[in-house]
């Protein structure tokens, strides 16, 4: 099953991006902040980092650069809704993928599936 660290601040986001991956047939933990996902991305054990840009005590992009450093193999998407911000991204996180809020559920369960292959697959929302 594929592994995804969703990393987002706003309690209701969270919740609501979880329970629609979850539904999609993936496995995901999720954190608060930056800082909370660290341990986990040490691990190695998560396919996706999912994160928003805009966190408390470390960003999306500093979280990225850590990931990128201690768990290569691992792929990052940003959701953010802060054009500046995506721009930033881009920059610093080239290999990212961008999600630009707001979104449907569906828009970033297509982005997922479309990360590992399974872009042919139809799920419920």
């Amino acid at each position: 099953m594929i592994r995804i660290l969703l990393a987002e601040d706003d309690d209701v986001m969270r919740e609501y991006l979880a329970r629609a991956l979850t539904s999609a047939g993936y496995h995901v933990t999720a954190v608060d902040r930056g800082t909370a996902a660290v341990p986990y991305i040490d691990s190695g054990t998560f396919d996706l980092l999912l994160s928003d840009i805009v966190m408390p005590e470390m960003d999306g992009i500093e979280l990225a650069q850590h990931t990128a450093k201690a768990a290569p193999q691992t792929q990052v998407m940003f959701i953010t809704g802060f054009a500046a911000v995506s721009l930033r991204a881009e920059e610093n996180v080239p290999q990212a993928k961008l999600l630009s809020k707001p979104f449907h559920l569906k828009d970033l369960v297509r982005e997922v599936d479309s990360l590992f292959g399974r872009a042919d697959q139809s799920h419920q929302q």
